[in-house]
This record gives structure tokens, C-alpha cells and sequence, in this order.
């Protein structure tokens, strides 16, 4: 997704709903760490490399969701105390942020594999399945609606969580 914020909506709607499940800040960043490749290949201009190449398969993500896992795992207490400055408190277990990660980075895939051609998101399956399933309602509109509309419910839910406690999760 050329606009990596969108995917910041689902995250933060689904990781305050869910947050028994799910980390809020490692959902945030495993949402949005896989748009480094496009990133990296617009920026360096890098030729012969597709814009939405191997991390954005579910195998590439995979290596992401571990490196993702081990940051967030040791920056703990850093992130704790960024998150305090949100009202925001979670004390997640390894395993948590592990899931979280993975539900994260897939997301991510899943969402674009409905945008670009050039995806592989089974690789090393060498097409992509989901391309032209959305294209009757518009992919783009369908995807960035989802995405818009779930960051929207997510602040919604935020200002609610904030306006009834301190800790917003627990």
C-alpha cells in the first residue's frame, strides 16, 4: 500500500479491541515495517526488483514477524514508557508479542495482495490469487475504505478507553 499509515487503522482498532490478545505497539509497527521494501526500492531506485517483492509474500513477512518479535521483546521497557505518555499500559507475555507479530506482518500482506500484481504473497508460488477478486467493487476504494474506516473507529475507541481510565489496556 502506497500510503502506510492505512494500515496503521486496522491495527489500532483491532489491537485496542482485542488487547487480551494482541500488543498494541507491536501490531502497530508489524503492520506497517513491510513497507520498508517498497520504500527501499522507489528510494535507491533500485531496477529489475519488484515494489511489493519478497516480504510481501507470507514467507517474507515470516522473517519480519521474528525480527519484529525480537526488537519489540528487547525494547520493552523503552516502549513501555513511550506508551505511558498515550495512557496506554500492556504487560505481554513473549508468546503475545510473537502472535502479534505474525497477525501483523499477514495482515499487511493480505491487504495488498488485493492491490498489486506484482505480489506474490504464496512464494514461491509465482502468481497472485487475490488480484482481481476485489476489482469489481473497486480494489483500492474496498481496501483503503476498510483501512479508513477501522483507523476512524480505532481513535473513536481510544478516545472512549482514554475517557474511562488511565490505563487503556490492561
Amino acid at each position: 500500500m502506497p500510503f502506510t499509515p492505512f494500515h496503521l487503522g486496522p491495527a489500532l482498532l483491532f489491537g485496542l479491541a482485542l488487547s487480551a490478545a494482541f500488543d498494541l505497539p507491536t501490531f502497530l509497527v508489524a503492520s506497517v515495517i513491510l513497507d520498508i521494501e517498497p520504500f527501499y526500492v522507489m528510494y535507491f531506485d533500485v531496477t529489475g526488483y519488484p515494489l511489493h517483492g519478497f516480504f510481501h509474500s507470507y514467507l517474507g513477512s515470516s522473517s519480519l514477524a521474528v525480527l519484529v518479535t525480537a526488537v519489540v521483546y528487547l525494547l520493552r521497557n523503552s516502549l513501555d514508557r513511550i506508551m505511558m505518555v498515550f495512557r496506554i499500559s500492556q504487560k505481554p507475555s513473549f508468546k503475545q508479542i510473537l502472535f502479534t507479530s505474525f497477525v501483523g506482518v499477514y495482515s499487511h500482506v493480505f491487504l495488498d495482495s488485493f492491490l498489486y500484481g506484482e505480489m506474490m504473497p504464496f512464494y514461491p508460488l509465482q502468481s497472485n490469487p487475490c488480484i482481481n477478486v476485489l476489482s469489481a467493487y473497486g480494489s483500492y476504494t474496498v481496501v483503503y475504505g476498510f483501512c479508513s474506516i477501522t483507523g476512524f473507529f480505532g481513535i473513536v475507541l481510544y478516545i472512549y478507553k482514554i475517557a474511562r481510565s488511565v490505563a487503556v489496556l490492561s
